[in-house]
């Protein structure tokens, strides 16, 4: 019996709904991309709000199973068809993974993501400070990419597909990775995987072509 196609609810600019289709394209799961238009307010109505009570993109139906959250997704998806490929069983290694989960959430969020938010969106943050925070995240990536290859060892985890997206867009929010050897050489990589897929960028920031 096929695997029937998961349903992607996101907006092609939106970095955590790309977390979500780069792990679904690396797992070669059938995909049906749902756009959801976030400059005319789609998820805010009543309708979407019914899939994510929060109103965020992205949102997956995988077979009547309603899941949100990009980080709780990749996680999902590792878990259910990943294979024990994408997420380590050992405590430590899992215990590093989640790390970066974390970090995903937190300094990629305040960081690459807000910078970028404010030069795509024209969200009102202060772009200083968010640049700032980015450069202060990607100066520990840099120092531990140089330990490894990837961030939470020598394979790819469902880490590398949470962190992946904002930072090879950061230059779109003007934060410059020209510093930052190991941490291009490990987007190189994520980039190298069979079935990578990237998200579509804008010409904005640093980045004008």
């Amino acid at each position: 019996m096929s695997q029937q196609a998961i349903k992607l609810y996101r907006h092609p600019l939106s970095g955590h709904s790309h977390r979500v289709e780069l792990m679904l394209s690396l797992l070669g799961l059938p995909t049906e991309l749902v756009l959801v238009d976030l400059m005319k307010g789609a998820h805010k109505t009543p309708e979407f709000l019914a899939l994510n009570r929060f109103g965020q993109v992205p949102v997956i139906d995988d077979s009547g199973t309603v899941l949100a959250d990009s980080n709780a997704i990749v996680v999902y998806l590792a878990t259910k068809y990943g294979k024990g490929q994408w997420l380590p069983t050992d405590p430590v290694e899992q215990a590093k993974v989640q790390r970066w989960l974390s970090v995903a959430a937190g300094q990629i969020s305040s960081g690459p993501a807000t910078a970028r938010l404010i030069t795509v969106f024209g969200a009102g943050y202060d772009a200083e400070e968010a640049i700032k925070r980015s450069h202060a995240l990607l100066e520990v990536m840099e120092d531990e990419l140089g330990q490894s290859k990837f961030l939470a060892g020598d394979k790819p985890t469902v880490a590398d597909v949470a962190a992946y997206t904002y930072v090879a867009h950061a230059p779109e929010g003007n934060v410059a990775l020209t510093d930052y050897p190991n941490v291009r050489a490990w987007l190189s990589s994520i980039e190298a995987l069979p079935n990578f897929v990237g998200m579509q960028r804008t010409a904005v920031g640093l980045q004008t072509a």
